[in-house]
């Protein structure tokens, strides 16, 4: 059965890449992928019945920053116990310390390459 990815970054831009770079494993049936604009949509959907297997996030966002994001989501009954990992400009170590202090399990620095952002969700979901 596929493992629900979701994704949530304010640019098209990165979620177009990362839909191209996730192609092949969610055309091989791997994974199914959810992107998101806006992490209030996230909340809402998750409020709504969504489970995830994978939540990856951006950082810097103009509704809600990826580490209130994921405090918020921690804190939902349903996913607080699903992985999440951020995909991020962001690289300093005081911001991975404050990444970790919330929750994230992982984190990838923009720009990314296809096989990061693949081997990335394979380490996290452990998936061969």
């Amino acid at each position: 059965m596929a493992k629900k990815v979701v994704l949530v970054d304010d640019s098209a831009t990165v979620l177009m890449s990362a839909n191209m770079a996730l192609d092949g494993m969610v055309n091989s049936g791997t994974i199914e992928l959810n992107t998101y604009s806006n992490p209030l949509e996230v909340i809402e959907a998750v409020e709504g019945g969504l489970i995830y297997d994978l939540l990856i996030t951006d950082i810097n966002m103009p509704q809600m920053n990826g580490f209130d994001l994921t405090k918020k989501l921690k804190s939902m009954p349903s996913v607080k116990a699903k992985p999440i990992i951020a995909l991020t400009t962001e690289s300093s170590p005081q911001m991975k310390a404050q990444g970790k202090s919330v929750g994230l399990v992982g984190w990838i620095t923009k720009p990314f390459t296809n096989e990061k952002l693949v081997m990335g969700l394979k380490r996290v979901l452990r998936i061969r």
